[in-house]
């Protein structure tokens, strides 16, 4: 094989999964990091003996994590320890009014049946549906470069297509009357970006991803995951340069790449891949140079950004989970807020992971770490004074729904939000998850893996194949590896 010196800009998942397997066939990689430490959005916030995942917390599709070790001859426990939750997750509907989802299928059926005479047989043969979409999903598509539509026209997909013309509201509406149930069958597509009636029924496979595969914790948090990916990579001989921003790419003749600029000095490449925002990544470029317009992008339908919170809390809590929902409030009204008004939610959902509660790694003892999230609009004002008011809301919520007393143990919080992840990550608009997974947003109509106007400069991540999400973006940077080494081997 003919080797390559490939410049990688960005190092979230999907840039450090494609640098690990570009440096396995034999190139020699290297990683730009325009902040301090990598990993992307899955950065890490430590503070006071406290350690906050600033970014992803769920560790859900164990098998595709799985699959990325194994496929370098190892296996996740040798990077880091995984714990199975139980419950998974805790789901509140009003004041000390919850339902948890076990880690036994067979229990979850039961809390249904509860709550629904007959839907324990009904979740039986929607999950027998999602798991047989789930395998055509993993197998068939996601491994996917998006170049041509015959890479996912099959015998077995062509016999879906109802599947991606109904949503999956639909979809839950017909086999579920319980309000609370149907919540719980929709939650999960949130993780693709997009409103559950907007969303294929195809991606059903991700309640098999939930209920049939779990819900997992990195012990320390799911930075562990970085840095086994990281300490992986540097065995392969991968170099990698962090407080390096890309600030220019330069071009030869109009159709090929020839290296960078950046802060900390001009490096030469013979291909160039960005898992950095994909729309920035292009403004590094000529106008004439760029596949995509401004208005191309306005148009397209972004996942939701987020306000996070980080929080220390000098006392543990009884009535929360790991992971807990907080769907106390009208979805259809805050998911208006995000998709169509885009302007904050008088009463938005919101999610809250208490990692400490099952590792004692990320607090000091007899404290909690807390993390909340409201998905947002994108590029919607973000102030100050805005992001104290929802803080203060939302420890208002909490305390009237799970009866805790929080308010006057609260050490510290530190808060994220738009303005953060443009400045962090370059993130258009201050986008948090990339494109939503719509059907017009779906394999070839997502942007391209191989710009069509450079031979050798390539795209990852989330606003491209296969889409939004950590386990997405481990298989995009294979994908996009395994594209030019179809591309580029002599």
């Amino acid at each position: 094989m003919n080797s390559k010196k490939i410049i990688v800009i960005g190092s979230g998942f999907s840039s450090l999964s494609a640098a690990c397997y570009l440096a396995k066939q034999g190139h020699k990689v290297t990683i730009l990091e325009k902040n301090s430490t990598i990993g992307g959005r899955a950065r890490q916030l430590k503070k006071d003996g406290f350690t906050f995942d600033i970014g992803p917390t769920f560790y859900w599709m164990p098998d595709v994590f799985e699959r990325f070790f194994n496929d370098f001859g190892k296996t996740t426990s040798e990077f880091y320890t995984l714990n199975k939750l139980s419950p998974a997750y805790q789901i509140y509907f009003g004041k000390q009014d919850a339902i948890s989802i076990s880690d036994s299928f067979n229990e979850i059926k039961q809390t249904f049946e509860n709550i629904e005479k007959g839907s324990s047989e009904k979740l039986q043969q929607f999950i027998n549906k999602a798991e047989i979409n789930y395998n055509i999903a993993i197998k068939n598509l996601v491994y996917k470069p998006g170049e041509n539509l015959l890479e996912i026209v099959n015998w077995k997909t062509i016999f879906k297509l109802h599947e991606f013309i109904s949503t999956i509201s639909k979809q839950v509406s017909k086999s579920f009357k319980n309000k609370k149930l149907r919540k719980t069958l929709e939650f999960p597509v949130l993780f693709l970006g997009a409103k559950p009636d907007n969303t294929p029924s195809f991606y059903n496979f991700m309640n098999y991803a939930d209920f049939k595969l779990g819900t997992w914790h990195p012990k320390g948090g799911m930075y562990k995951v970085v840095e086994g990916i990281s300490t992986l990579a540097k065995s392969l001989d991968v170099t990698i340069h962090t407080n390096c921003e890309v600030n220019e790419i330069i071009t030869k003749n109009d159709n090929s790449v020839s290296g960078v600029n950046t802060n900390c000095g001009y490096f030469d490449c013979d291909i160039l891949l960005s898992g950095a925002d994909y729309y920035h990544t292009e403004t590094l470029l000529p106008n004439h140079l760029r596949q995509y317009t401004e208005n191309y992008w306005n148009n397209k339908t972004f996942a939701p950004s987020a306000l996070l919170f980080y929080v220390g809390i000098d006392k543990k809590l009884n009535n929360v989970s790991h992971h807990t929902l907080f769907f106390d409030t009208d979805f259809e009204i805050h998911a208006k807020t995000i998709y169509d008004t885009k302007e904050w939610a008088e009463k938005p959902l919101f999610y809250a992971s208490f990692p400490s509660i099952t590792d004692e790694s990320v607090a000091p003892k007899n404290k909690e770490a807390a993390i909340f999230l409201i998905p947002i609009a994108p590029d919607i004002k973000d102030t100050p004074e805005i992001r104290e008011t929802y803080f203060k809301q939302l420890i208002d919520r909490l305390e009237n729904i799970t009866g805790e007393s929080i308010k006057d143990h609260v050490l510290f919080h530190e808060s994220y939000c738009v303005s953060d992840f443009k400045q962090d990550y370059n993130s258009y608009k201050g986008n948090a998850y990339g494109l939503a997974n719509t059907l017009m947003q779906t394999h070839i109509l997502r942007p391209k893996l191989k710009s069509k106007k450079l031979n050798n400069l390539y795209f990852c991540g989330q606003l491209t194949v296969p889409g939004p999400g950590v386990p997405p973006s481990l298989i995009s940077g294979k994908i996009v590896s395994d594209l030019i080494n179809k591309y580029h081997t002599s």
